[in-house]
């Protein structure tokens, strides 16, 4: 036993040193990382190189050149960073990294640095991998973008950046503020014009009746809006016709009830137009009418009497409102042509003046001009003068040379004081104004001029002159119309005496004083007529406004000599080519429309003698416009539209915009602009060219 153990023994010293052997062993063992986890390290370091490239920190640069970098910093090539992540296995683990394995393009930045500037001076890094092994650490960069690690790299400043990707960056954004703008440009005007859209739907929208249409949407129409009003209005029919069987039948009682209750309905209706507007009293107004009414249908009710009864009283009712419309067209036409208060003030107070001042023996400069065909000359034959001052205001607004532009004023001998006197008041600016008085031509007597013969005429002078008899009132609405004493004057026939007039001139522009310009009117002097005499926009529209409309084609003189489907112009604004109106003796062809021509009677029934071609006003209607259709017949070159917009006077439909576009607008119709009858929304662009502040006008009244 003793031999055994002496051969076994191991002395205490050697079992100590063994025990701290294996104790190191394990403790090297936990600590110690392994080849794993150092490829793992080894690789974060390769990619941390590559993630930031090197380049010098401007701040270190700025240090250097002006000697602030502190001698009290640790050296920074040789400084441990401790990094911590986790292994494959979830347990944390702290290595040591030196700086000087990290790639140049890292910066430090220190504490003391931090001057309001930002400036780099500490270097820390986070690392946030999604890899197994993770590096956490903390980086400050201001402009910089996360990599996979949530590490911040800083991109190169706009200086370190090449100059065409600079002038790129630069295009980007100049294009992108560009188009920022186009678009913001683009909804604003869309904007307007939803604005502009919706105050003209509400200018146009009729709030008055408000109990029958929905303000906004017609689509919510009430059907039974006005129900109460019709049956009203019904019973009332019904009471006028059983109060005529009742007293015809000597129900006395019966009749006074009717009649009494009908007058109660009437009032309590008044001038509503829908149930909204009827007093609160109309619902028992009709509930008392109606039992009144059942009381007399049991009473008188016959269906053939009642049936005759309702007959008569509807043949009367037309007959009322025919002749109300008859009157009413007489009233239109007797106020669009009598002159009101304030125009009649005007001439008379410029013809005091003119005389009281002697301004009958001034003239008006620049008469040299008036015969020289190289200018541009207009024809205003006109006893209105404020309408002619409105012509010549708007036509010398709008002229880009004015001083070439020579208008010829044509008036009346009662109105020749004031239009001269208005123009030397008021002389348009470098224009050349000349007014004459239409009875200083003597060659226009009725010798030359068969029109004046005609209006001279005892069949012309009852025509005109018969207001004693009945019918005047009660005639159609196209006699009245052209039933007119400015068919009379002899300014409504001149236009047709042009060459005559003006006998050096070649080319004229004649001008109504019912128009207003808008646009320059010199290029119309260039227009290319193509051989014919007159330039003028025509009317005609699909079958209206046709010769058929203007001359009597059932006259074989008339049938034989012009197309019915021919396109009808109008006058207001016309180019006439005075050249070629002589050497086509245009003047002679009106004549003979005009002249007298003989007819021949059967015998026992007449003598045969001469008579005018149209005196009984069988070949067209009055006016100046169907003898010039004739006159001018294959003689007209059409303008274009827009030169001239018609139907100011008359139409309230017209389109706006063609309105602002158009050259000349002509208030041509019953409707003049200066006349209370106008029609509101044309009036301002007559209104616009009127010198309201003109001590002549503020003395009469005249306002907008």
């Amino acid at each position: 036993m003793e031999a055994r153990f002496k051969g076994s023994f191991i002395s205490p010293t050697l079992l100590i040193f063994f025990f701290f052997f294996l104790l190191f062993v394990l403790i090297f063992i936990q600590v110690a990382p392994s080849p794993v986890e150092l490829s793992n390290v080894s690789s974060l370091r390769g990619e941390l190189k590559g993630l930031f490239p090197s380049y010098d920190c401007p701040q270190c640069i700025n240090r250097k050149e002006h000697g602030r970098i502190s001698a009290a910093r640790p050296d920074e090539k040789n400084i441990g960073i401790l990094v911590t992540y986790t292994d494959a296995n979830g347990a944390v683990r702290t290595r040591s990294i030196n700086s000087k394995d990290l790639s140049t393009s890292w910066i430090w930045r220190y504490p003391s640095d931090e001057d309001g500037d930002h400036k780099k001076s500490s270097k820390e890094v986070e690392g946030k991998s999604q890899k197994p092994d993770k590096l956490e650490g903390t980086i400050d960069h201001s402009n910089g973008n996360k990599n996979q690690y949530g590490v911040v790299v800083e991109h190169k400043s706009a200086s370190e950046l090449h100059p065409i990707k600079l002038k790129r960056q630069r295009l980007r954004n100049e294009r992108r503020e560009r188009r920022t703008a186009e678009l913001i440009e683009q909804d604003k005007e869309i904007e307007n014009q939803i604005q502009d859209a919706a105050v003209e739907r509400a200018k146009e929208l009729d709030t008055t009746s408000k109990g029958k249409y929905n303000i906004w949407r017609k689509e919510y129409e009430n059907p039974n809006a006005d129900s109460t009003l019709k049956l009203m209005r019904d019973q009332i029919i019904m009471a006028r016709a059983y109060a005529t069987i009742a007293k015809a039948k000597n129900e006395d009682s019966l009749y006074d009830s009717l009649i009494n209750h009908s007058r109660e309905s009437q009032l309590a209706i008044g001038e509503a137009t829908s149930d909204s507007e009827l007093q609160p009293s109309a619902l028992d107004r009709a509930k008392d009418m109606g039992h009144v009414l059942a009381a007399a249908k049991d009473q008188l009710y016959d269906c053939m009497t009642l049936a005759r009864k309702l007959r008569v009283m509807l043949q009367s009712a037309e007959n009322g409102l025919n002749m109300l419309k008859k009157r009413s067209a007489f009233l239109i036409q007797l106020a669009a042509k009598t002159v009101p208060r304030p125009l009649h003030c005007l001439p008379l107070l410029l013809t005091t003046d003119f005389f009281i001042r002697r301004y009958e023996e001034r003239e008006f400069p620049n008469k040299e001009k008036l015969e020289d065909p190289s200018l541009f000359h207009y024809a205003i034959f006109s006893d209105n003068v404020l309408a002619t001052s409105v012509v010549v205001n708007s036509t010398i607004l709008h002229a880009k040379e004015p001083e070439k532009h020579v208008f010829h004023i044509v008036t009346d001998k009662l109105n020749f004081p004031a239009m001269k006197m208005w123009f030397l008041v008021n002389p348009p600016s470098a224009a050349t104004i000349h007014v004459e008085n239409v009875d200083d031509f003597t060659w226009l007597n009725s010798t030359y001029c068969p029109v004046l013969r005609q209006l001279e005429s005892a069949r012309m002078i009852e025509y005109y002159f018969k207001a004693h008899q009945s019918n005047s009132l009660t005639s159609g609405t196209d006699n009245l119309k052209y039933r007119n004493p400015k068919y009379l004057s002899m300014l409504n026939h001149l236009r047709f005496y042009l060459p005559k007039v003006y006998p050096k001139l070649e080319k004229i522009l004649f001008l109504d004083d019912d128009i207003v310009v808008q646009k320059d009117l010199t290029p119309l002097w260039s227009v290319n007529l193509q051989g014919m005499v007159n330039g003028a926009v025509e009317t005609c529209k699909e079958s209206f406004h046709r010769f058929d409309k203007y001359l009597n084609f059932s006259n074989p003189k008339i049938s034989e000599n012009f197309d019915p489907n021919a396109c009808g112009w109008a006058f207001g604004m016309n180019v006439f080519d005075l050249k070629e109106w002589r050497r086509r003796n245009i003047t002679g062809i009106y004549h003979y429309w005009q002249e007298r021509e003989m007819y021949f009677l059967p015998p026992g029934i007449g003598v045969s003698g001469m008579i005018f071609k149209n005196e009984d006003r069988t070949l067209w209607k009055l006016g100046t416009l169907p003898p010039g259709l004739i006159t001018f017949y294959n003689l007209t070159h059409p303008l274009d539209r827009s030169w001239h917009v018609l139907g100011l006077g008359y139409d309230p439909a017209l389109n706006k915009s063609e309105i602002q576009n158009g050259a000349v607008v002509h208030y041509n119709g019953n409707y003049k602009p200066w006349l209370d009858l106008a029609i509101a929304k044309y009036k301002a662009y007559w209104s616009r060219y009127v010198m309201f502040n003109n001590s002549y006008l503020q003395l009469c009244n005249i306002r907008e």
